[in-house]
């Protein structure tokens, strides 16, 4: 069948196609569209026409996701960290959800092919079996990538956008812990080695990495007061101090009377182990290992 003067034809199979050039760095190219109604190849072609007057070319050809999604990993993220724009273990987080979740299923798929009925089948399929967080984690990794091959003229469009509420903004909002909790905690931290450090959390609600970088030079005993400078953090090459969270993040801190007192006795306790240690390597930590070095977070989770 003939296009009606718009280079649209029928194929024998029924469908309908349409042929169009593009300008690339490599000179003209032939792009084909396809589609089982007239209307929508009609459509397509001229989004296609409108888009190259313009100067956009999507020229995924046979581009598959899972080795886009590697590329954005390796040439987006990466130099983020490398920056101290990104944490490393942020990086590695959305490296996993990329293997774990996305490749397997998207993978395989041609980057300019995937729809939106793919990705909410996907959001459907992942919330059978993880928490409604980690599925939020899944759709902003997604959504980022493919808003970076937007970015990139790769494809016309984020067929991930609008296809899940972040299910986090209807969570409610997170309870501290009662003093009758708060007591039995302390009960049960008591004439422990890091008793100091809970009972500190406790009272100031300082983070994890801020309470492990925590240098004796921030504490201010006298004065019943702390600042927080810094943050212990992972890195590709191990422990590393780095600035806190955000800019509101340093802070100074006051301290009430349990917290001086046991930051007075850990000090004392830690200036005999010092003493005992075959080794210690002085970092001024308040919070450090036996042997005087960054406490690793998952050490002091576990145990």
């Amino acid at each position: 069948m003939p296009a009606r003067g718009d280079g649209i034809t029928k194929r024998k199979d029924g469908r309908y196609m349409a042929c169009y050039t593009i300008q690339t760095p490599d000179g003209p190219k032939r792009k084909v569209i396809y589609g089982r109604k007239y209307k929508e190849v009609e459509k397509k072609l001229n989004e296609a026409r409108a888009n190259a007057d313009k100067g956009l070319v999507f020229d995924a050809d046979n581009l598959k996701a899972g080795d886009w999604m590697d590329s954005w990993l390796s040439d987006c993220l990466k130099p983020l960290v490398a920056a101290g724009k990104m944490a490393h273990s942020t990086y590695v987080r959305t490296e996993g959800i990329v293997n774990n979740h996305l490749k397997p299923t998207l993978g395989h798929r041609k980057l300019k092919d995937l729809t939106r009925v793919e990705v909410r089948r996907l959001y459907n399929e992942k919330s059978k079996t993880l928490s409604a967080r980690s599925v939020d984690y899944i759709h902003a990794t997604l959504q980022m990538s493919l808003s970076q091959a937007v970015r990139d003229d790769l494809i016309p469009r984020n067929v991930a956008v609008g296809e899940r509420t972040r299910s986090s903004r209807n969570r409610q909002e997170v309870k501290a812990l009662s003093p009758t909790q708060v007591k039995t905690l302390l009960m049960a931290a008591r004439d422990t080695r890091n008793e100091a450090l809970y009972v500190v959390a406790v009272h100031t609600g300082l983070r994890q990495g801020e309470l492990l970088g925590l240098k004796w030079n921030d504490v201010d005993l006298d004065a019943g007061k702390l600042s927080v400078r810094r943050s212990l953090k992972v890195t590709e090459d191990g422990l590393n101090f780095g600035p806190p969270k955000n800019k509101a993040s340093r802070r100074s801190v006051p301290l009430n009377k349990s917290a001086v007192a046991a930051l007075r006795a850990h000090r004392l306790r830690q200036n005999e182990e010092r003493l005992s240690a075959p080794r210690w390597h002085n970092h001024d930590l308040v919070f450090p290992n036996r042997i005087g070095r960054p406490t690793d977070h998952n050490n002091l989770y576990y145990r």
